[in-house]
């Protein structure tokens, strides 16, 4: 089922939670409302659920206008962040319990509720457990009994409010696997609500960064990770270096180092601020102040492949992280209080007047611009 959302706004009293949604959802999409605490992704979908009604605006569901249609009447199966489970009742009884009070007309035998409920314990792997109660089960069974319970009711649209906000961080991944094959198994339109940028990053089709009751970017992992359009998804999407300095001559420059850009053809003379991941910034022990940063490391991180190496810059006394793998590390020789070079591979920069370029340094590559 497609859903579309056209001009959406809601607001608390002075608050506004939402400001002119707009956004389009496909049939079969796994769409990740990403942002930060207040940034209006759980009011976005209650509103879509039917749970908050809209100020203004309207809502799609196959081109039909739901708008004014409740909750119960929208066929949503929606999934909390604390299970919300009924605790009397076995985890047999919560999944059937959306079947068996339907009205009369359209509720099944009592064989057909057993039979769908055993088949959806098995597809969650909880068919031995049916007859326990949820304080027996651990945090991540009891996330997949409320899933269960929602998807018995053969939902047009899931909607999960941060779904594993509550479990610890092995059993949130090993749910996000299995929520992704679960949702490639029964194809259903899924919205879920997150903080958590790896869970997005990690399970979604889509990707609605949200900031402030407004949409600062749709795209796939791939596209807001590696071409944020505004400095807060950029900032937001992980962890990142700033080296803020003045366009001028092709290059941005700060104090005693200037960092050259390729091909320059924007603006020139104006503050800006040069955004770079920890992975796109190069490290070595030969440069010169004008053309790479001059660096004191302060700490290593050495686990796993990558190694994870804190900087402060000796000219500004800014902190930089930076990431390689292990094997150049031994080949660098790198030690905690060694002074070295850094420059940064890949800058995106960013004006006042929020124009953005995507600026690739390696391998003298200029990959255009773009408004932010």
């Amino acid at each position: 089922m497609s859903i579309v959302i056209n001009s959406v706004s809601k607001a608390f009293g002075t608050f506004q939670a939402l400001e002119k949604i707009n956004l389009e959802i496909h049939t079969g999409e796994l769409v990740a409302l990403l942002g930060p605490s207040g940034s209006g992704k759980t009011s976005l979908l209650r509103v879509i659920a039917g749970l908050e009604a809209a100020d203004k605006g309207s809502i799609f569901f196959d081109s039909e206008n739901i708008t004014g249609i409740n909750a119960k009447e929208r066929k949503v199966g929606f999934v909390f962040q604390h299970y919300a489970l009924f605790r009397h009742m076995t985890v047999f009884d919560n999944v059937a319990y959306g079947l068996k009070v339907r009205p009369r007309k359209e509720r099944p035998g009592k064989k057909e509720i057993e039979i769908k409920v055993h088949e959806l314990l098995e597809l969650v792997k909880l068919k031995d457990l049916a007859n326990r109660y949820p304080a027996q089960l651990s945090g991540g069974q009891r996330q997949r009994v409320a899933l269960a319970r929602a998807l018995a009711v053969e939902p047009k649209v899931l909607l999960l409010d941060e779904p594993f906000g509550a479990l610890d961080a092995k059993v949130r991944k090993e749910l996000r696997r299995w929520l992704r094959r679960l949702h490639d198994e029964f194809q259903i339109s899924s919205i879920f609500v997150t903080h958590d940028q790896e869970e997005a990053l990690d399970v979604a089709d889509k990707i609605v960064v949200m900031n402030q009751g407004k949409i600062e970017q749709i795209g796939t992992p791939e596209e807001v990770y590696d071409n944020p359009q505004t400095p807060f998804v950029y900032d937001f999407l992980g962890s990142v270096n700033l080296f803020r300095g003045r366009l001028k001559n092709g290059k941005l420059n700060q104090g005693d180092v200037a960092l050259e850009i390729p091909d320059w053809e924007g603006l020139d003379n104006l503050e800006a601020v040069g955004y770079a991941r920890p992975h796109d910034i190069s490290i070595s022990r030969e440069g010169s102040n004008d053309d790479a940063v001059l660096a004191t490391i302060s700490h290593l991180h050495i686990v796993g492949p990558i190694v994870q190496i804190e900087l402060i810059r000796k000219d500004t006394n800014d902190y930089l992280e930076a990431e390689i793998p292990k094997e150049k590390y031994r080949r660098l020789g790198l030690n905690a209080g060694e002074e070295v070079f850094i420059k940064p591979k890949q800058l995106k920069i960013f004006t006042p007047e929020d124009l953005s370029f995507n600026l690739f340094k390696e391998g003298s590559m200029y990959n255009g611009k773009n408004h932010a």
